[in-house]
């Protein structure tokens, strides 16, 4: 059985992304270095590469996936929107509702997506 265990970002500065990171989940990264850095983000960790070292050179780009942050209910994806939206981060799509569940989405300095939800509850 495979496990999954680790997220991957390439990044364009490992540094900036760090930092970014490191104010937006409020914790330190377990790992770094001047070309990778990895954070905690139960269940998986979340790696941030710098593009230029990653080999194979990757062929996608930022924005073709998403990160999605799970969060109780509507209220709380408002606050979130609201405060990342306090903090700067571009907003790509603000709170919505959608078939999945109410949310909206972010973009880091790379343009890696980040969806904040609170699922329908069945």
């Amino acid at each position: 059985m495979l496990t999954f265990g680790l997220i991957v970002l390439y990044v364009k500065d490992v540094a900036a992304s760090t930092a970014f990171y490191r104010d937006l989940l409020g914790a330190a990264p377990v790992e770094s270095s001047a070309n990778f850095a990895m954070f905690p983000m139960p269940p998986v960790m979340l790696g941030l590469w710098n593009r230029d070292e990653v080999k194979p050179t990757p062929s996608g780009s930022s924005g073709a996936l998403e990160i999605d942050f799970r969060v109780a209910d509507a209220q709380a994806v408002r606050d979130t929107h609201a405060d990342w939206a306090k903090r700067d981060l571009k907003i790509a799509q603000p709170p919505v509702q959608m078939d999945f569940g109410y949310s909206f989405v972010a973009l880091d300095p790379d343009g890696h997506r980040l969806r904040v939800m609170a699922p329908n509850r069945s």
